[in-house]
């Protein structure tokens, strides 16, 4: 049986490479994308020495020529591709108020978190459509969610971080759209929530104590995991956490 093959964007660290370990240690062919060759080829290098299979693919999201490469790389190599994890993602707000926010900093945040996922949806559903059930799965924030920010009740009510959040909702109706334009397919389209996790995203130090409420890589990655090795691939359209689901 041919292994399951998935393509994780930003799995150079974080809960890019907690899902690649985890994916390649449930048997999945994991292409490890990544925008630097030396952090990513050892993040290669420690999910092989493991005893898993893994391989590096340059790819940074906000260059159509990087995808466009991995794309003919890939299809040149393997002729299609079941899992797309869309995970490369920044937060550059530090939850400034909106009405001083550079929309230099929403620019960025968006050409990561919005553009480099649609162009990677775009560039690799044809390679998706040759698998037999393929996944796309595009990691969301709660962050992001219209429903949890206007709810007066929610603990994200009083958060201000214009740039990611609405970056996040953004992603959120790509899931929406591409759902509905490939239900009559074998592709499913998915948003997750991860939490908030202890890594450096966002510009925390890793170094420092884990604050309190935040949970370890390993649940924040469970699912993603758990999505991307579901054999049954029926959950489409859907935003969805550890915890069930989440309101858009």
């Amino acid at each position: 049986m041919t292994a399951t093959l998935t393509l994780i964007t930003g799995a150079d660290k974080g809960i890019g490479f907690e899902t690649a370990m985890a994916l390649a240690k449930l048997g999945q062919h994991v292409l490890l994308g990544s925008p630097h060759q030396d952090q990513g080829q050892q993040a290669v290098d420690k999910i092989r020495q493991a005893g898993y299979d893994a391989e590096l693919v340059i790819l940074d999201v906000t260059k159509q020529s990087d995808i466009d490469r991995a794309k003919a790389r890939i299809d040149e190599k393997y002729g299609y591709l079941d899992v797309l994890i869309n995970n490369a993602g920044i937060a550059l707000d530090n939850h400034e108020n909106a009405e001083t926010l550079s929309t230099n900093v929403i620019r960025a945040e968006f050409d990561v978190n919005f553009f480099g996922t649609v162009s990677m949806i775009q560039a690799f559903i044809p390679l998706l459509k040759k698998s037999k059930s393929a996944k796309i799965i595009n990691v969301s924030s709660n962050m992001g969610s219209l429903g949890l920010a206007s709810d007066p009740n929610s603990r994200f009510y009083h958060v201000s971080s214009l740039g990611y959040q609405s970056s996040k909702a953004a992603v959120n109706f790509a899931t929406i759209t591409f759902a509905k334009e490939l239900k009559d397919t074998h592709i499913t389209v998915n948003s997750v929530n991860p939490g908030w996790t202890a890594t450096s995203f966002g510009g925390r130090d890793v170094s420092q104590p884990v604050p309190q409420g935040m949970q370890s890589v390993h649940q924040g990655a469970q699912q993603i995991i758990k999505l991307a090795s579901d054999p049954t691939n029926e959950l489409n359209g859907t935003f969805t956490e550890n915890e069930g689901t989440l309101p858009w």
